[in-house]
């Protein structure tokens, strides 16, 4: 079986590399003489990743004014209200690979979170169109991120794998009949275990994560986020490591902690973990950790993975539906428009540390069923090709 994954930006997103890592792996396991390749917008990323069988330049073209390609998208366009020749070659780098494929696999999870997504509805009508199979892989879908456009689009999938079962109801409730519920690949990926920075305190240090893409959603949890260090730093002996999981230009978590890192570090119980690691290293971190307070889905899945209690700083469906199959309630998840507020930032961190031995017990029950729930997807992924 020759599988393509596309969709995917690039490695500099830890939580994208973590999908892409986990599933290979998983799939390679369970099928026999599977050869998974990856079509990438940011290839030289991706090297890291070594079980792949390849990896493709996916970057989008651009279509040069007045060329033969750009005269005749207009017409299109001008005619027939059609994009689907212009989008077809601004996709080229994608759709050119299909042919040699058996199966096609949307990936990134939450991706289809955010508006519109015209090229990848093109590269999947190619995909159907050339009579291959498309599945949405590991996804999470919010009732608020749903339109007619891309209702159209979900029902072209053969498959489609929902990550959690808040997503697997809105879908089915819209009359969706290929919808199976699984679980995020990541919570199978193994952790690499790098060397402790000066200042761990083994067993009482607390992660924590934030994102330039809360702030611009909300940009009074800055402030917000500020008071909550304070008060960890104030009102325990813990040792807080900031932890980045997103590096990409524009949407750097870095280049956010390292201005709490350089208010803070005076106190002696502040650490940032560089820039530079993979996604099984960043784990290895987070599963030497006590406590984790994050707004990356997939820097939460490496806490809850390694039965680390956590905090969510939530921005979607995906992270309530993660913490409610793992829980049975959406525990410890705030929404974008509760992290602005630091007295409610303060009395979720009270609670979590309050409770930690019920969390490390209840994700001691739930999380190899997750983990088992990932495999499934495999199977039914297997299933599909028979």
């Amino acid at each position: 079986m020759k599988i393509m994954m596309f969709a995917h930006g690039g490695s500099l997103n830890r939580g994208c590399e973590a999908i892409v890592r986990a599933s290979t792996e998983i799939i390679k396991e369970q099928v026999t003489g599977a050869k998974v390749y990856l079509a990438s917008e940011n290839p030289a990323t991706d090297k890291i990743i070594t079980k792949l069988d390849g990896v493709f330049d996916a970057s989008k073209r651009n279509i040069s004014k007045y060329s033969y390609d750009w005269f005749i998208s207009s017409l299109q366009v001008k005619l027939f209200r059609d994009e689907s020749y212009a989008l077809g070659k601004i996709e080229n780098n994608t759709i050119k690979h299909i042919k040699d494929m058996d199966v096609c696999l949307s990936i990134g999870g939450d991706n289809y979170c955010y508006g519109e997504q015209p090229g990848w509805y093109e590269i999947d009508r190619r995909v159907k169109a050339q009579g291959k199979k498309l599945v949405l892989w590991g996804c999470s879908i919010g009732e608020e991120d749903l339109s007619e456009r891309k209702l159209a689009d979900l029902k072209l999938f053969d498959l489609i794998l929902t990550r959690e079962t808040l997503s697997y109801e809105l879908l089915r409730g819209k009359g969706l009949t290929n919808v199976k519920l699984c679980a995020d690949a990541a919570f199978t990926m193994v952790k690499e275990e790098l060397m402790l920075p000066d200042g761990w305190q083994e067993g009482n240090v607390v992660g924590f994560n934030y994102s330039p893409l809360i702030w611009k959603r909300n940009n009074k949890s800055e402030e917000a986020a500020r008071a909550l260090l304070q008060h960890i730093l104030q009102t325990t002996n813990m040792t807080i490591a900031l932890t980045p999981h997103v590096t990409q230009g524009g949407n750097n978590d870095y280049e956010v902690l390292y201005k709490y890192y350089d208010e803070f570090r005076h106190t002696g119980r502040m650490i940032l973990l560089p820039d530079n690691l993979n996604a099984t290293q960043y784990k290895g971190y987070i599963a030497r950790m006590r406590f984790f307070i994050g707004a990356r889905t997939h820097a939460t899945i490496a806490a809850y993975s390694s039965l680390v209690p956590t905090m969510v700083l939530g921005y979607s469906v995906k992270s309530k539906g993660i913490a409610k199959d793992i829980f049975g309630e959406e525990r410890l998840v705030l929404g974008i428009d509760e992290i602005s507020d630091s007295q409610k930032l303060k009395n979720k961190f009270d609670e979590m540390v309050r409770d930690e031995m019920e969390l490390k017990q209840k994700m001691q029950e739930s999380v190899p069923d997750i983990k088992r729930l990932s495999y499934k997807a495999v199977d039914y992924l297997k299933e599909l090709v028979k």
